[in-house]
């Protein structure tokens, strides 16, 4: 891959669905869950925008500070099953996956909560 997609600063996951037989995209990098797809490249791209928009629109209504994808990124490559227990515990401490393993990479090692 050359570049991830990206717009206004947030970043998308794109895998194909054999199931689905189409395009299946996330929002990486934030703890929210935010999904859309697409049957071709121009549709993903379209669909991952209009995504970021519905999530900055919905927060502005609500009165909330949209998360904001880290601006220091290292890519961690990990199964679907592993990164959505990822997300649960993170979600769970209300933290981002990246804040969450940033927090976990830095205690010393041997030490338990």
């Amino acid at each position: 891959m050359d570049k991830p997609m990206t717009y206004k600063g947030y970043c998308a996951k794109i895998e194909y669905s054999g199931k689905d037989e189409c395009l299946i995209g996330c929002i990486s990098d934030i703890s929210h869950s935010i999904t859309f797809h697409g049957d071709s490249v121009k549709e993903i791209r379209q669909a991952f925008e209009k995504a970021v928009d519905s999530y900055l629109d919905r927060c502005a209504e609500r009165n909330e500070e949209p998360e904001k994808p880290s601006d220091d990124r290292a890519v961690v490559r990990v199964s679907p099953a592993l990164h959505g227990v990822l997300a649960l515990v993170a979600r769970h401490e209300k933290k981002s996956v990246n804040t969450w393993l940033a927090e976990v990479c830095k205690k010393p090692h041997g030490k338990e909560d």
